[in-house]
C-alpha cells in the first residue's frame, strides 16, 4: 500500500523541518509539501529534509489541498498539517482502518488527548459547538470534524468535489466522504502546542465553517436542508392564516392575506416534497455507487489471490 504523506504549508520554518524528518524516520518517503507561497524558508529547508515541494497556484489551505489530490496518485494519501500540532508518530493509527479494510477515510480525533494549551479556552469551546450542530444536524457520530490529520483512500480524495478554500475544507471534505458514501472514521490521536503564531480567526473562521456546516447539508441530505425553508413557510402560513381567521369572527375579511395563507402553505409543502424526492435520488445513486465500489474492490481481491496463485 503506497502511502503519500501531504502537508500543506504557510510559514511554518519552525517546525516544517521535524514534521518531514520524523516521518522519514517512520520510513515514509513519499512526502510532498504543498506551499502557499511561503516567505521564510519553509520550502527550503522542507528540501533539505527530503520532502518534495510544490507552490501552489492559487490562496489558502482548502485550495492547497485540492491541488495536492490532483498531483498524489497513491493508493492512501495522509493529510496533515505543518505547524508541529500532530505526532507523525500517530500516523500508524489513521492506516490501521484502512489497512483492515474498515474504512476509506480516518479522522484523527484531538479532542480526547491534547496538550495543556494546545487549545485556547475559546477555540475548544468553538470546536465542541461546531461539532455537537454538525452531530445534530447530520445524524452521524463524529467528534472531530475540525481535524487536519486524515488518511483517505485513493477512492476517495479522487471523487470528492471540493470549492471550499479556506479552514472550511475540513468540514466539507467530511461531508463529501459521508455524501459519497464511504465509510469514515474517527480514532483517537495527540494533540501539541502549535509553534508559531495560528493563522485561524476563531470567531471569523467558526462563523465560516458554522454556515458550512449548515450549507453542506444540501449534498448529505437534501430532505433535510429543505425541511427547515418547508416548514418555515408553512409556519408563516399558519401565523397569517391566525390572524385572518381571528378578524373573521370580527367580520373583518382580509382576501388577500387568506390567498397568501395558502400560498405560503401550498409552497413550504412543495419545498418539503422537492427534499424528499431529491434526497432519494442522491441516496439511490448513493446505494448505487456503493455497489459498483464494493463489486470493484472484490474484483481486486480476486485478482491479487489469481496473481498469487500463478
Amino acid at each position: 500500500m503506497k502511502v503519500t504523506i501531504v502537508i500543506p504549508t504557510l510559514n511554518e520554518e519552525e517546525s516544517i523541518g521535524e514534521v518531514v524528518e520524523r516521518f522519514r524516520k517512520l520510513g515514509y518517503d513519499d512526502i510532498l509539501v504543498i506551499d502557499g507561497n511561503s516567505t521564510d524558508r519553509t520550502r527550503e529547508i522542507a528540501k533539505e529534509k527530503g520532502a518534495r515541494v510544490v507552490v501552489q497556484s492559487g490562496k489558502g489551505k482548502g485550495q492547497a489541498i485540492v491541488e495536492a489530490f490532483q498531483i498524489v496518485n497513491s493508493d492512501v494519501l495522509v493529510l496533515i498539517d505543518g505547524d508541529g500540532t500532530y505526532l507523525p508518530e500517530d500516523v500508524e493509527k489513521l492506516l490501521e482502518p484502512i489497512r483492515r479494510g474498515v474504512a476509506d477515510h480516518v479522522i484523527g480525533n484531538r479532542l480526547v488527548n491534547f496538550e495543556r494549551g494546545a487549545f485556547t479556552r475559546l477555540n475548544l469551546v468553538g470546536n465542541k459547538i461546531l461539532n455537537a450542530l454538525f452531530r445534530f444536524i447530520y445524524g452521524v457520530e463524529l467528534n472531530d470534524i475540525l481535524s487536519g490529520y486524515r488518511a483517505l483512500r485513493k477512492e476517495v480524495y479522487k471523487s470528492v468535489d471540493l470549492k471550499k478554500h479556506g479552514f472550511e475544507i475540513e468540514t466539507e471534505l467530511t461531508v463529501e466522504t459521508l455524501a459519497k458514501g464511504f465509510r469514515i472514521v474517527e480514532v483517537p490521536i495527540h494533540y501539541r502546542r502549535r509553534v508559531g503564531k495560528t493563522k485561524l480567526n476563531p470567531l471569523k473562521d467558526g462563523f465560516k465553517i458554522g454556515w458550512t456546516i449548515y450549507n453542506l447539508l444540501i449534498r448529505f441530505s437534501p430532505a433535510r436542508f429543505f425541511l427547515l425553508f418547508g416548514l418555515l413557510l408553512i409556519f408563516l402560513g399558519l401565523v397569517v392564516g391566525v390572524y385572518v381567521i381571528y378578524e373573521w369572527f370580527k367580520n373583518i375579511s382580509h382576501d388577500l392575506l387568506a390567498v397568501l395563507t395558502t400560498l405560503l402553505i401550498i409552497s413550504g409543502l412543495q419545498i418539503i416534497l422537492f427534499g424528499v424526492i431529491s434526497d432519494f435520488v442522491l441516496r439511490s445513486n448513493v446505494q448505487i455507487r456503493k455497489e459498483l465500489y464494493e463489486l470493484k474492490r472484490t474484483l481486486e481481491e480476486l485478482k491479487d489471490v489469481d496473481g498469487k496463485r500463478d
